[in-house]
């Protein structure tokens, strides 16, 4: 195929705006897939996505369109995802892009993802074609809907805006010409050394890692030697192909084109997202400048549950994180629950996701610990040395007496709003810590710019914004710094043993309250055994809540029966005694323990 006739685009949206389904129509109307292959949500293949109803994992698949011109055109789509948690992967599929459909549902308008999708395309420099979705739904408001996507960017303001329902197809066939009409071709030489951008990659357990890779110049064939500029790797490219969308071997990929290639390599950490793929013998002499890593909003700790080893949920984690270049992860040890992982992920729906990816792919139960932010604490020391430690373990803060100060991680969250629920949003960030920056109007919107610390955003604000503008406000956050706060652990003692797993850092302020909360739903979720176990929240050494967890059965001492206080002083002894010592760091903890830290902000 022709430079010329190449177009590489993705298609960027709210979730649930119908992204998967135009994709879908897309495949079928250039005869990618036969009606007996098409299936909803093809390219969302994995069970969570179905599960879900939302896109997780980007994917690519090519086509080719006869177009009404005469000329054949082949259409490289980049699959992207619409949730906030999954912006990582957005990013990378338009940096593998020239071009973006930018779809809007007609009847929920321009909502969060919608306007963090399109800031992303632009920082890529992408051509923008504005599409309205759903137009043979009986709640369109299309012209509303066309008023707010003219609102977003002066230059749509006099762009022909296409108004189509990808459910019946209505008017695909207007988005299929637009896309070489005005997508740009790939800018490229065929003529130059190999130069490729690895944008995704997946490991497979016989053929090693598989990389996702657009080439920029040169050409890519089939047993070629070849070699990664940023991790050094030398290797034989042992299959080249494209997605069609499953998997089809060619002999040979040529400048401004999207496929794999099979490495062979089985060290997970070898092949890196945004690494540079060119020819050993004749490599290119400026590497591609690589992604900005994704920075982790959210840490929690997994750790091998039921029959699931140590060493099966090592091995299924590196796998999983070659999958998904925005998971982290390093070793950690837990008393309370033995050898696990500290993860980071980019939210809590991510957190979700690779829970389940697991359980479903690798087949692996895991204990997740309540989620926790990024800490600097700075330690007492002779001045004017000042040196601090990066916590994302609650269990590893020092104690208290050690600290001079600490530094928690803020994000710049940039809020766009309807002006009938801007005080609903100022209220909700006031609550949430957040210090305002700036107040911009924009028309019938308000665009509110907050800095807030990670902890207060990682649990439920995402959803509360949602909940008070009824999904009408966007959401956008950036790593800006650290910023002073005071906050305090709180370490969980059942039985007066520690729970070193159960510790969670909060705002002092609201230690308090917390730790009532806490321990009152612990005293329902820790499992009972046949004598009272004490749960305690302690706070610098100090025990500021306390429950007890009741016993399987009645207390022998005072069950009511007449019996002498010498015989009842006797029951006690030796129903508590020995066997509370016997047991005090046998504790077993199911998920719902943690899963109460979870829902301490919710109200009773």
């Amino acid at each position: 195929m022709k430079l010329a006739n190449i177009r590489n685009f993705a298609i960027i949206a709210h979730i649930d705006h119908g992204k998967s389904t135009l994709a879908d129509r897309i495949m079928e109307q250039t005869d990618t897939v036969s009606k007996r292959q098409l299936s909803d949500q093809l390219l969302d293949s994995m069970e969570v996505e179905q599960a879900h109803g939302v896109t997780v994992k980007s994917r690519s698949v090519r086509n080719f369109y006869q177009a009404d011109n005469g000329q054949e055109y082949e259409y490289n789509l980049i699959d992207t995802p619409g949730h906030v948690d999954f912006s990582y992967e957005v990013s990378k599929s338009l940096a593998a892009s020239d071009g973006a459909i930018l779809l809007v549902d007609a009847t929920q308008g321009v909502q969060a993802q919608t306007v963090a999708n399109l800031r992303l395309a632009l920082k890529h420099n992408l051509t923008i074609i504005p599409v309205i979705n759903k137009i043979d739904n009986a709640a369109a408001d299309v012209a509303a809907t066309e008023a707010q996507i003219r609102a977003l960017r002066p230059e749509f303001a006099d762009v022909a805006i296409l108004k189509i329902s990808a459910k019946t197809g209505e008017n695909v066939h207007q988005v299929l010409e637009a896309i070489y009409q005005k997508i740009p071709a790939p800018q490229g030489n065929p003529d130059e050394p190999l130069k490729a951008l690895i944008f995704d990659s997946l490991y497979d357990s016989y053929q090693g890692i598989i990389a996702d890779v657009r080439l920029i110049d040169g050409q890519l064939q089939n047993q070629q030697k070849l070699q990664l500029m940023q991790g050094g790797s030398i290797f034989n490219a042992q299959a080249i192909g494209i997605f069609t969308p499953n998997m089809q071997p060619v002999k040979a990929l040529n400048a401004g084109e999207v496929g794999y290639v099979v490495t062979g390599i089985k060290d997970v950490a070898s092949v890196q997202v945004g690494d540079t793929l060119t020819a050993a013998d004749n490599p290119t002499k400026n590497a591609i400048p690589h992604f900005k890593p994704a920075q982790s909003m959210v840490y929690a700790g997994l750790y091998p549950k039921g029959k699931t080893s140590y060493e099966a949920l090592k091995q299924a984690i590196s796998k999983l994180a070659l999958n998904d270049s925005a998971f982290h992860y390093t070793p950690e040890q837990s008393e309370a629950l033995d050898a696990g992982f500290r993860c980071g992920f980019l939210g809590i729906f991510h957190l979700q996701i690779i829970q389940e990816r697991l359980r479903d792919e690798y087949h692996v139960e895991v204990l997740t610990t309540a989620p926790n932010a990024t800490y600097h604490v700075y330690l007492k020391q002779p001045e004017p040395k000042q040196e601090y430690v990066t916590i994302t373990n609650p269990a590893k803060f020092p104690d208290f007496s050690e600290i001079d100060y600490v530094t928690e991680s803020y994000v710049k969250a940039v809020i766009t709003t309807p002006n009938d629920y801007l005080g609903a949003v100022m209220k909700l960030c006031d609550q949430h810590f957040g210090e305002m920056v700036n107040l911009d109007n924009q028309q019938d919107l308000v665009t509110l710019t907050y800095k807030l610390p990670v902890s207060e955003i990682a649990y439920d604000f995402f959803n509360s914004l949602k909940s008070i503008t009824h999904g009408f406000a966007t959401l956008d956050t950036e790593f800006l710094d650290y910023e002073l706060v005071d906050v305090v652990k709180i370490q969980i003692q059942i039985n007066y043993a520690a729970v070193d797993a159960l510790d969670i850092i909060v705002p002092r302020q609201k230690a308090d309250l917390i730790a009532h909360k806490l321990v009152k739903k612990l005293k329902y979720t820790v499992p009972r055994r046949l004598y009272p176990m004490p749960v305690q929240a302690m706070v610098e050494n100090k025990s500021i809540a306390r429950v007890d967890v009741p016993p399987l059965r009645k207390n022998a001492a005072v069950n009511g029966e007449k019996r002498s206080i010498s015989k009842k002083q006797q029951l006690l002894r030796r129903q508590s005694l020995n066997k509370r010592q016997a047991v005090k760091s046998d504790i077993k903890l199911p998920q719902s323990v943690f899963d109460a830290i979870l829902n301490i902000n919710e109200p009773d």
